[in-house]
Order: structure tokens, then sequence, then C-alpha cells
């Protein structure tokens, strides 16, 4: 408000502003009390949005710890178990240095920990979670975050299964609503883990795109990144991998980007070593995104606390 001056309402419901001059302006103002309340409407919105996102932040670290927590509790009673049953199923596991193992175990216990497993048609079996948790967590065990987040629910089905107006059958996918795998695939490929056909990282890998990509729940911002980086080698691969037919990914690989990046997947874990020597290029490009090295001692690129 001018100094020295005065205001009154009009019956237009205006401020009319008098200063000691005598010179009278008119504004579309409120009056004080008015203008308070009008404050505060723009203020709460603010203050509202703050909040969600600290209740979100909150109920987030509230559910790591529970999660953490009850992992903590199934490695204490079942570790050599679970230890067991990797080392029998999973050749990545086979392959870690022990201090890796228990790192490994842990991450797919809390993973398994995270999600609810929907068994169609089919019994429960203990393996099973924990086999298609190790699955995930292999694809993801170069990352900071690790969980999937957006996917509360993974389906496991007995095997090939029909989907939506398809004609062909599923071995698995993936939707908003979660994560889809046959198992009689999924135990198979793992079984052959030489051939680049593995649905389970096929399925996870699917899942992770859409995790960054789509959902941006429970994104993991240093893969973001690096995809850009990645598509920069992969994109031209891919070009090429269309106009010139199958090569060392196969035909499947040209359906589109997404299936391209699932089969980079597949035969970066099963071929690491035909991959490098075939496609050093992008070779070298999967193991900077996923911050693993198939091929060298230490496994992880970058160490897995700055990763």
């Amino acid at each position: 408000m001018p100094g020295d001056s005065t205001y009154i309402i009009n019956q237009m419901g205006d401020t009319v502003w008098a200063d000691p001059a005598g010179v009278v302006t008119v504004d579309h103002l409120l009056p004080r009390a008015e203008t308070q309340v009008d404050s505060w409407s723009v203020t709460f919105p603010f203050v509202l949005i703050i909040a969600v996102l600290v209740i979100g932040i909150t109920a987030k670290w509230l559910r790591w710890r529970l999660l953490k927590r009850k992992a903590r509790r199934v490695f204490a009673d079942k570790q050599m178990v679970y230890h067991d049953i990797l080392q029998q199923y999973s050749p990545y596991y086979r392959n870690l240095p022990e201090g890796l193992q228990q790192k490994f175990l842990k991450r797919t216990l809390t993973f398994m920990a995270a999600k609810r497993f929907r068994f169609v048609e089919m019994e429960r079996e203990e393996h099973m979670p924990l086999l298609i948790s190790a699955a995930a967590v292999q694809l993801t065990f170069g990352l900071d975050n690790y969980l999937l987040d957006h996917f509360h629910t993974i389906y496991v089905v007995k095997s090939d299964y029909n989907y939506g107006l398809y004609n062909v059958p599923f071995q698995g996918h993936v939707s908003h609503d979660g994560i889809y795998l046959s198992w009689s695939n999924f135990i198979s490929a793992f079984a052959n883990y030489t051939d680049g056909d593995n649905v389970g990282l096929h399925e996870m890998a699917h899942a992770l795109s859409y995790v960054n990509f789509i959902a941006n729940d429970g994104s993991d911002n240093g893969f973001k990144q690096r995809f850009r980086e990645f598509s920069k080698t992969g994109r031209a691969v891919f070009k090429q991998i269309q106009e010139s037919g199958s090569g060392f990914l196969g035909n499947y690989a040209a359906t589109n980007y997404e299936e391209f990046w699932a089969v980079c997947v597949e035969n970066f874990f099963e071929r690491p070593l035909p991959f490098k020597l075939q496609m050093p290029a992008l070779y070298d490009a999967m193991c900077k995104l996923l911050n693993q090295d198939m091929l060298a001692p230490g496994l992880f690129v970058q160490p897995l606390e700055t990763a």
C-alpha cells in the first residue's frame, strides 16, 4: 500500500486509493482480510504437495526398512537352503565369488519379500519365487535400484498360455499390472544356459525398461542416463540388423527396439564371450549400462556402492 494513503471500497468492489496529492486511482484488489485468505489459497497447494512428497518418501523408507528386516530374518533362517537351490539352478550365482553370493542372495530375498507371487493353475513350490527373484536381481545386480518397484505382482503360469487377441502362445509378457512367466519355459531356460534364449531374463529386461521409461516408479537415474549412451551404439546395430537380416542376435532382435534390448540381455548373460568377439562395441555398451562385465574377474564395471 502507498505510504500515507487511504483506501475505500466502492460499490463495484474496486479498491480506490487516495493519496495526499488528491490523485485517485482504482485497483482491482480485494480488502486486506480477503487478500490474506487469497494468499493462503495460493500457498495451500504447495503445502499440500510438500506434505504428499514427505509422506510418500517416509512411506517408501518405512517399506524399505521392513523389507530389509524381513529379508535378514529369512537369510538367517534359510541361508544354506537357498544357497543350495541357487547353486543348483543358477549358473550366474555359481560363478559369483563367495562375498558377492551373499550380497546377491540378500538382494534376492529382499526382492522376493517385495512381491506377491500368484500361481495360475499350478501349485507353488518353495524354490519358484526364489529363482524368479534371482533372475530379476541378476539383471539389476549392478544397479542402485533393483526392486522393479512398479510391479507388485508376478504371475506364474504352468506352461505356454494365450494372451489377448494374439493367436500365438506366450512364454511370458509384461503389462502395467504385473510380470507374467510360464514356469516350464522359465526353468528349462536356466537348464540350457548357452543358447541366448531365456524367458526369465527376457521379461525382466522388459520390466526394467518399463519401470524406467514408462512407469518411472522405482527408476534408476544412473541406468536411465547410461541407456542413452547405450543407444548410441544400440540403435545403429538395431538398424543394421533390420536391414541385413539375422546375425549373432537372431531375427527376433529386429522386431522392434524393445525386443532388441531384451535379446541383448539374454545373450549378454548366456553367451558373453561370443557376444564380445562378434559385437565388441555393443558388448562394451551393455557392460557399462548394466554395470557388469561377465568376463571380468570382479564383475562390476564400477564399485557397486557408487554405481
